[in-house]
């Protein structure tokens, strides 16, 4: 076992197993307290709520509680683990909502892969919760699933995966084409990946003025003329005579990688447009290393999903705040206009001096907006005022 596995591991077992604990909001050390938690003073709460179910927001933790649910399908780099695997990266979620949003969370693990029979289990339980955040489930089912729960509940539901990674992605965006002097109604972008969160990426970037957006998958471009597209990619389908990746990225202006280790090669970014946007998120190895990429062009702006390199997508930046502003808000659901208000104020808020405190979490002398700085880090203290208070004004 290596030493970082094993620190791992060990992170995850002691001083106890997990990674989350519940704790009394409440003091309850002597009798009157005991009888105000419990019987008989409960009672009255309970039956305020039986009045009036918003009063449920008054007297318990439901407006600050989020149900972090999978059903083990799709978990990180690791695939289809099953239920139990996927607890750790649901328990993880947890400390990050709390960390940086104050936000409690249960997690949840469904021991289902019938996509009608998670639904059912989350309408089911959706009472106890503020929101229900989706985790890890495969495509298509994942589309299906957060469709099905969006009508089925009145508080918001949202698929991280799919929806967080576009806000980070179009917060980066607006950025690098300010520096690279290009507009997002004129230049051409293409994904290499079109699974949940190209799909959502592209959708979220189409409503923001991107007209010129092509998917590519392992069977190639999604274009019109393919008859194996399903309901829930067909939308993004575009008249082309591109029918591979090779010929798709060609004069392109912005690659946008979902995809897998090493794809994006030499030929591919030489045949870019000039001054190009390279977000090579695939997780742990990107389409290509940053060191490979400057090497081979020096007018590139260029961002990854991983914390050692500058200019990481990290979905840290987009969940907390967003369904910190939506449970403020007492929002019934998380929509476009929400989203694109988070993206927003992460782009602006890249442009305001950075604080000590955070030159400091990341061992930095310096740090502004540049090529190299697209993105706020996670750990600024700004970010819960200016994400959440977006979102919230927009909701």
């Amino acid at each position: 076992m290596k030493p970082n596995e094993k620190k791992a591991l060990d992170y995850h077992e002691y001083p106890i197993p997990g990674k989350l604990s519940v704790e009394a909001s409440k003091a309850c050390a002597t009798a009157e307290e005991l009888s105000l938690a419990y019987t008989p003073g409960v009672a009255v709460p309970v039956k305020e709520i039986a009045k009036n179910e918003e009063n449920a927001y008054r007297y318990t933790n439901k407006g600050n509680l989020i149900a972090v649910i999978t059903d083990g399908t799709a978990v990180l780099g690791l695939g289809d683990v099953g239920a139990l695997a996927g607890k750790p990266v649901m328990e993880g979620k947890g400390v990050l909502f709390k960390r940086f949003a104050n936000i409690d969370v249960f997690d949840i693990e469904v021991n289902t892969k019938d996509p009608d029979e998670f639904i059912k289990t989350v309408e089911n339980i959706a009472p106890t919760f503020g929101g229900i955040n989706l985790e890890d489930i495969a495509a298509p089912n994942c589309f299906y699933i957060e469709n099905e729960l969006k009508k089925r509940l009145d508080i918001p539901v949202f698929h991280d995966d799919q929806h967080g990674t576009a806000v980070i992605v179009a917060a980066g965006l607006i950025n690098a084409l300010e520096i690279q002097n290009k507009k997002i109604e004129e230049v051409k972008i293409v994904f290499l990946g079109a699974g949940a969160a190209g799909c959502s990426c592209a959708r979220l970037l189409k409503k923001m003025g991107a007209k010129n957006i092509s998917l590519v998958d392992r069977k190639g471009v999604l274009n019109k003329k393919r008859n194996d597209l399903n309901k829930y990619n067909h939308d993004l389908a575009v008249e082309t005579k591109s029918n591979t990746f090779d010929e798709c990225i060609a004069d392109s202006d912005v690659f946008i990688g979902v995809s897998g280790a090493n794809l994006l090669k030499k030929s591919h970014l030489l045949s870019m447009s000039k001054n190009p946007i390279i977000f090579a998120l695939a997780n742990p190895d990107p389409e290509i290393l940053p060191s490979e990429a400057h090497q081979i062009r020096n007018d590139i702006v260029m961002a990854t999903g991983r914390s050692d390199f500058p200019n990481q997508v990290n979905n840290v930046l987009g969940f907390p705040f967003l369904f910190r502003g939506a449970l403020d808000a007492k929002a019934t659901e998380i929509n476009d206009n929400m989203l694109i208000a988070a993206s927003n104020s992460l782009a602006s808020l890249t442009k305001e001096k950075v604080p000590q405190e955070v030159l400091n979490a990341y061992g930095l002398k310096s740090l502004s907006f540049g090529p190299e700085y697209i993105i706020p880090k996670p750990f600024d203290s700004r970010l819960i005022n200016w994400v959440a208070k977006a979102v919230q004004d927009a909701a």
